[in-house]
C-alpha cells in the first residue's frame, strides 16, 4: 500500500533528521556496501602468504623478501575490508544519476553541502519521478 504524499513528506523529514543527528546510522554498512566473502578470504589467502613470506625473509636474511611480503600482508588486509560493489554497481540509472548531478551541484554554487545532503537530494529527485 503506497504512502500518501503527506505520509511521504513526513517520513523524509524525519530521514533526513535522522541522518543528520544520528552518525551511528550513517556510518551504518548499507546495501552494496557490506563485506564481500570471497574478498575476505582471497585477503586472508594474501595475508597468510605474506606471512610466510616475510618469515622466509627474515630467517635467510633477505630484507627485500621480507619488505614486499609486507607489502603483500596489507594488500591482503586492504582486500579484505574493501566492501563489495555487487549491487551498487548493476543498478543502471543509480550509476546515471550521480555524474549528471555533478556538474549541475558545483554550477549552481553548492558544492560545499555534505555528502548526506546530496544523498537526499538525489532521493528526493528519484521519489518526486514516481
Amino acid at each position: 500500500m503506497p504512502l500518501s504524499e503527506q505520509e511521504q513528506r513526513l517520513l523524509d523529514e524525519m530521514e533526513r533528521h535522522l541522518m543528520n543527528k544520528d552518525a551511528d546510522v550513517v556510518s551504518a554498512p548499507r546495501e552494496g556496501q557490506t563485506l564481500s566473502y570471497r574478498n575476505i578470504v582471497y585477503g586472508t589467502v594474501l595475508v597468510l602468504l605474506g606471512l610466510g613470506g616475510l618469515i622466509a625473509g627474515v630467517s635467510s636474511n633477505l630484507v627485500v623478501v621480507g619488505v614486499i611480503a609486507f607489502v603483500v600482508m596489507v594488500a591482503g588486509v586492504v582486500l579484505a575490508a574493501t566492501p563489495a560493489k555487487g549491487v551498487a554497481s548493476s543498478l543502471s540509472d543509480g550509476a546515471a544519476a550521480p555524474a549528471g548531478a555533478g556538474p549541475a551541484r558545483k554550477a549552481s554554487g553548492s558544492s560545499s553541502s555534505s555528502f548526506m545532503d546530496r544523498m537526499n537530494d538525489r532521493w528526493d529527485r528519484r521519489q518526486g519521478d514516481r
